[in-house]
C-alpha cells in the first residue's frame, strides 16, 4: 500500500541508542544471535563514520525520491533515514541538498538500498551514508510511496522506530522492543572480548582462550 505517511512513531531511549552505537555493528550483530545484518552490498560511501539512531523508514518507487522529501519533514533529532525501493534501482536518490535539509532536522545519516550522488560534498559535510551504489542518475517526483511503514531493506525487515547501527562493518537493525536487552548482551560480550584481548596480548593462544582443542581431538585431528 502506498500514500501513507505516519507522523508519530515510538522511539527507543537515547541512552540505549548511544550504547548500541558505542558497541558497534559486529558486537550488536553477535549479541542478538547473529541476526539483523543488512546485506553486504550496503556499504559506507566514506570510512570512519559510526552512528546509531531510530529508523524513519521509506518505501519508494524506483527512480522517484519524492518520499525522501516527505520523510525529512517527519524527522526528529537523532533519526536515521532508511530507504528501500519497491523494485531494484541504483539511481541517485539523495545528494548534498537533501543532506543539508536532513542535517538541519538533526538527522544522523542515511541507509539506502539504492544509489546516492554528490559523494565528495556529503563527505565534506560529514553526512554519513550507507548505500548500494553511487550514481549521478537523477530521479523524478511523480509516484507515491510511504513513510514510516514496515519495509525490507537489503534483506532485513525494518519497522519504524527500530534502531539502526552503522559503521565501517556495515549496517545492523535492532528491533525497538528488544533494544535494551540487546544492549545488555552487547556490553557483556564487549567485556568478555576485553578479557580475551588481554590474554591474547600476553601471549596466550586462541586455541586455548576459546577452548578449541577438545573439539579438534573429538573430530580426529592429530599432530605429526
Amino acid at each position: 500500500m502506498s500514500g501513507i505517511a505516519v507522523r508519530n512513531i515510538e522511539r527507543v531511549a537515547q541512552d540505549v541508542i548511544a550504547g548500541l552505537e558505542e558497541a558497534g555493528v559486529a558486537t550488536v550483530h553477535e549479541a542478538q544471535g547473529r541476526s539483523g545484518l543488512l546485506g553486504s552490498h550496503i556499504g559506507p560511501i566514506y570510512r570512519g563514520a559510526r552512528i546509531a539512531g531510530s529508523a524513519v523508514t521509506i518505501s519508494a518507487p524506483p527512480g522517484d525520491n519524492w518520499m525522501l522529501h516527505v520523510a525529512i519533514e517527519l524527522l526528529q533529532p537523532g533519526d536515521i533515514l532508511v530507504l528501500a525501493p519497491t523494485s531494484p534501482c541504483d539511481d541517485g536518490f539523495f545528494g548534498d541538498l537533501l543532506a543539508t535539509s536532513a542535517m538541519a532536522r538533526g538527522c544522523r545519516g542515511l541507509v539506502i538500498d539504492a544509489g546516492v550522488r554528490d559523494v565528495r560534498d556529503l563527505k565534506r559535510m560529514g553526512f554519513p551514508v550507507w548505500s548500494k551504489a553511487v550514481s549521478a542518475q537523477g530521479t523524478v517526483k511523480a509516484t507515491l510511496g510511504s513513510v514510516n511503514v514496515p519495509i525490507v531493506c537489503a534483506n532485513a525487515a525494518i519497522a519504524p522506530g527500530d534502531v539502526i547501527v552503522a559503521d565501517d562493518d556495515g549496517v545492523c537493525v535492532v528491533g525497538r522492543l528488544e533494544a535494551a536487552d540487546v544492549l545488555c548482551a552487547a556490553r557483556a560480550r564487549a567485556a568478555d572480548e576485553e578479557e580475551k584481548r588481554g590474554l591474547l596480548a600476553a601471549g596466550a593462544l586462541s586455541l586455548d582462550v576459546y577452548r578449541l582443542r577438545a573439539g579438534l581431538v573429538a573430530l580426529g585431528m592429530v599432530e605429526q
